[in-house]
């Protein structure tokens, strides 16, 4: 069944994003050269990564904090947010009930990040990593995100050993 906006927006409410709208039209990410995804991207393609200090084990009892802390950190210190703390978000058409074959693949939002917010402890499905449920039943956070000019791309990924980290793509 496929969700509705208004049905998007009360699902990601719990974690402090305001839906805004739809987009329709194609967004602009930073440029990457074909073939190379923002997690094989390097410094040479804008790739800056979090922390050590950031990066979280998937079993920590301070995951969602860390993860959260990253994230904001990143998202600020690098450009996410315009004036009213709007950005994209990318939701994989299948989330949202829709036939992933259509393309493009992923659905794009504007979102507004509220006051009141928390990615990983609200446990929004529309945030959840498929990956990780391969091997965990731990709720674990995977989005990638967009400033609204298309000059950074932000993606909170989980990797094969057992860590969750933010990337940034601002070249």
């Amino acid at each position: 069944m496929t969700l509705t906006d208004a049905e998007i927006g009360d699902v990601l409410a719990p974690a402090g994003l305001r839906l805004v709208e739809r987009i329709q039209q194609d967004v602009r990410l930073p440029p990457l050269p074909e073939n190379v995804s923002p997690a094989s991207a390097g410094p040479e393609h804008g790739r800056f990564d979090s922390q050590p200090d950031e990066v979280a084990d998937l079993g920590a009892s301070d995951f969602a904090d860390k993860v959260n802390a990253g994230w904001h950190r990143m998202a600020t210190g690098y450009g996410l947010f315009d004036g009213k703390r709007e950005f994209l978000l990318a939701v994989g058409r299948a989330r949202l009930g829709e036939d992933p074959d259509d393309e493009p693949y992923v659905v794009w939002f504007r979102v507004q990040l509220l006051d009141d917010w928390d990615l990983v402890g609200s446990e929004v499905d529309l945030l959840r990593s498929g990956f990780a449920t391969l091997f965990t039943d731990r709720f674990v956070p995977e989005f990638t995100m967009a400033s609204l000019d298309g000059r950074m791309m932000l993606n909170t990924t989980v990797w094969g050993n057992g860590t969750l980290s933010t990337i940034v793509i601002r070249p």
